[in-house]
């Protein structure tokens, strides 16, 4: 923003805060037309892509009212959100909340309840729309940020799909200063998302012109030395070998180490052809293939990143071949002489890597002669940033910004910590911030000096992303370093022909609103008449429909026939229309007694075709099978962190589900074998179920046949387990879906993620009581024990002390007290009943 004598004009809203958003006639354009249509927002970084959002989340909340949630992709920018709505919005900051997983699912179902703003990221309230804690019917507002992530299986994707079907109300706005590749990548965001407006504003537009700078970008060009290259030539060498391996199969077609990303998948999915058709030589080929993919990884870390680099990842794999159950891929990488002979030459590498030389050279021009203040240096490796800091910090102020998780020889940062690095930087406490890819997207970094990309990036997309954090309020630099003959060089002219391609693309989609919304009108309908589950033939009725068809006697004693297994997806001849079922509000669904418990512990169905309920374990997000049963009007799910199983479909009945690799994984290695998982499940539940979910049992890693076949055997007759097999996900979801039924409906059973078998231990019965108060679960439960030492000291502690253990919050105290110190009003008391689960 240009310094003046007078103030810019600022914008005026009875939600806004007065004189805090400087008027923008881009934005408020933007705005204008984000307001009246589900549109995609395409601005330059740092040119206030949130600022539109927010203008827009301030007239519907202000016209229409409501809720508005925003999503984002990491924790740092939900919470860099949240604290600008906070400041702009006049709404009190109680009602701007932060969802992350930091916060417990109880705590987030009743925050939502008084949230009039809700920053979160999107697995998270993916996770809370398939366990039924939240729902989107009131928000009037969502806004997608780095909305080019809808692609594929992203969350994203899941929650416009809901929003769309679920929200009285819907106003969607995705944004991103990159939204695709192409047209085609555009209009695949826009089609996950149901959006149908795209506005653009690049920096050659009159409006935006004034508020950018010029952003040189120039590259270094860095010449390897001699003993770096003998290293790289040394693995390429047994690259090369291991491909002739690969050609003498017929999926190579040559053996230069060189290959492309794309040819090696298509190597792999023709070996992966070869073990699908039980050819031995198929399995042998994929571990030759991994084992190429590792070194890959080595020549490009001492290629591109440094030999410190390379050193610290011989060194996990060293580690990775000593563990058990190694694959053969790594024990052959570190066993090959040439390897060794690579690994000895790291190992006396004492010089220093030109790419550190040139890198601090960069920094003492920029922060020295030129008087500069700020640098960031982005790098594609963990390890590479950490290194680099340390040889940094003996000559400038320089601090790592790095991801959450942690990983051999490598901590991760937490929230609070990437927290206070950024707060740090901004307040001018340090000048070089060494970050991997977690600071391109959106962060409200400063404006800086100089953007140094120690290596080039293949995408467009993140190259304009890194390229942001600079030419905000001043002329910025940009310098790519290259290290020369190497794929720097490839992955450097790939991003600048993508990045082109990407501006004609977004200049051509300008005003083009009409033929979009044309291009995604099948995408539209289909989110419009949104599939809850069961498919609908052409005639309007669902497959295996059984005309006149009745539940007949429900017991254990009749002996179904085939019909009975397959018609359970009609409601049932009630004499009453679905419409009938409707509430007052219209919903649908009935709605709670405000102080009942958000998630009870039992689920009691009834005999007249009621909605089933599925308890499946948080981690079991991974599969899309929890996601599709939530599309189901007839399934409920709830996600909890189970103790024993995947999957609780009655008090008798629990699922463990294992991948066919999983499966044998489990059986010849692994933290817990499927043995210790079935016994723990066999000693809670009286009807232990295992599904075996995929093709090739009896091919996975060398194993023997028969010995698999003794694995079932023993979990059939020894433990008492039903060994089912399915084909896919999809088929693991119809199966489970119908086991619910069943054990709901036809036999009356109820949901319990406690069982009805066994004789507890002492601990476990504690656990069991703990866990029962307020629905807070065995993780909060053994929490609680370990902190107070005994069930009667939980009872008798306060909301304060409550807090002090892991995991309990001021709600979760607060709803603990209640039941624990409320008087009993008897079961006649209409306001304590047993609620659906949210």
């Amino acid at each position: 923003m240009a310094a003046t004598d007078e103030s810019p004009p600022s914008i005026e809203h009875p939600l806004l805060e007065p004189d805090f958003l400087e008027r923008r006639l881009y934005q408020l354009k933007l705005a204008g037309t984000a307001a009246n249509d589900h549109t995609l927002v395409c601005l330059p970084t740092g040119l206030g892509k949130t600022t539109v959002s927010l203008l827009v989340t301030a007239r519907r909340l202000d016209e229409v009212g409501g809720k508005s949630l925003m999503l984002a992709p990491t924790k740092p920018l939900v919470q860099q959100h949240a604290d600008f709505y906070r400041e702009a919005l006049k709404i009190p900051d109680e009602e701007i909340v932060v969802f992350t997983g930091d916060v417990s699912p109880d705590d987030r179902a009743t925050l939502w309840q008084d949230a009039t703003v809700v920053m979160a990221t999107p697995q998270v309230i993916e996770n809370d729309l398939v366990g039924s804690r939240v729902s989107l019917a009131d928000v009037t507002h969502i806004t997608f940020d780095e909305c080019h992530r809808a692609t594929g299986n992203y969350a994203y994707n899941y929650i416009a799909e809901r929003y769309h079907a679920d929200a009285t109300d819907p106003l969607v706005t995705g944004m991103s200063a990159s939204p695709g590749g192409d047209e085609e990548a555009i209009l695949e965001v826009c089609a996950n998302l149901g959006l149908r407006e795209v506005e653009v504003m690049t920096e050659e537009d009159a409006d935006v012109a004034e508020f950018t700078h010029n952003t040189d970008l120039e590259w270094e060009r860095i010449e390897l030395p001699d003993e770096v290259i003998e290293i790289r030539d040394a693995l390429n060498e047994v690259i090369s070998e291991r491909l002739e391996k690969l050609k003498e199969l017929g999926v190579a077609r040559s053996t230069r180490p060189d290959q492309s990303q794309k040819d090696l998948n298509r190597m792999r999915a023709e070996l992966q052809k070869l073990i699908n058709n039980d050819q031995s030589e198929g399995f042998k080929g994929m571990s030759v293939h991994a084992e190429i993919m590792k070194l890959r990884q080595a020549v490009t870390l001492v290629e591109t990143q440094s030999v410190e680099a390379l050193r610290r990842y011989f060194e996990r794999q060293r580690n990775q071949a000593r563990s058990s159950g190694a694959s053969k891929a790594s024990q052959r990488l570190v066993s090959d002489p040439r390897v060794r002979e690579a690994m000895r030459r790291a190992e006396s590498f004492d010089e220093l890597h030109p790419k550190y030389r040139k890198t601090r050279m960069l920094l003492a021009e920029t922060l020295g002669l030129e008087g500069g203040q700020r640098v960031i240096v982005f790098t594609e490796s963990r390890d590479t940033a950490e290194a680099l800091t340390e040889f940094l910090q003996t000559s400038f102020d320089a601090r790592r910004f790095v991801g959450q998780g942690n990983r051999e020889g490598s901590d991760g940062m937490t929230q609070t910590q990437q927290q206070d690095v950024l707060n740090d930087f901004r307040a001018g406490e340090f000048e070089v911030l060494v970050s991997t890819s977690v600071a391109e997207e959106g962060l409200d970094v400063p404006e800086v000096d100089l953007v140094l990309f120690y290596e080039p990036v293949p995408t467009a997309i993140r190259s304009i992303q890194r390229k942001g954090r600079t030419g905000r309020q001043s002329e910025g630099r940009v310098v790519v370093l290259m290290a020369e003959d190497t794929r720097d060089e490839a992955y450097f002219w790939i991003s600048r022909r993508r990045e082109k391609e990407m501006e004609s693309e977004l200049r051509e989609l300008k005003g083009m609103a009409s033929d979009l919304e044309a291009k995604l009108d099948d995408s539209q309908q289909s989110l419009a008449a949104f599939d809850t589950g069961a498919k609908v033939d052409g005639n309007g009725e669902k497959p295996g429909d059984v005309s006149g068809s009745s539940s007949g006697t429900q017991g254990v004693t009749e002996q179904p026939g085939l019909q009975d297994f397959a018609g359970d997806e009609d409601e049932q001849d009630t004499g009453e229309s679905p419409d009938d079922e409707s509430n007052a509000d219209g919903s649908g669904e009935a709605t709670p007694a405000a102080d009942e418990p958000s998630q009870p512990e039992r689920h009691v169905p009834s005999a007249d075709g009621e909605s089933v309920e599925i308890v499946a374990d948080q981690r079991e997000m991974d599969a899309n099978i929890a996601r599709e049963l939530s599309r189901r009007e007839e399934i409920e799910i709830r996600l909890e962190t189970l103790e024993v199983g995947d999957y609780i479909v009655s008090d008798r009945v629990a699922v463990e589900r294992k991948s066919v690799a999983d499966f044998v994984d489990s059986l010849v290695g692994g933290d817990r074998s499927v043995f210790e998982q079935v016994g723990a499940m066999a000693r809670h539940y009286a009807r232990p179920v295992v599904i075996v979910e995929g093709e090739g049992l009896y091919e996975q890693r060398d194993i023997h046949p028969n010995a698999i076949r003794g694995a079932l055997s023993s979990l059939a007759v020894d433990f008492g387990a039903s060994i089912l097999r399915t084909e896919g996900e999809d088929d693991t979801t119809e199966l489970l879906a119908t086991i619910a039924k069943r054990e709901q409906q036809l036999e009356n059973r109820e949901v319990s993620v406690h069982g009805e078998k066994g004789t507890k231990t002492l601990s476990e019965q504690q656990e069991y009581v703990v866990s029962s108060i307020a629905e807070i679960g065995p993780v909060t439960a053994r929490s609680l024990l370990e902190e107070f030492g005994t069930v009667e000291a939980i009872m008798i502690a306060t909301e304060d002390e409550l807090q002090a253990a892991d995991g309990v919050g001021t709600v979760t105290a607060e709803r603990m007290r209640e039941v624990i110190g409320s008087p009993y009003t008897g079961a006649g008391d209409g306001s304590n009943a047993e609620s659906d689960s949210s």
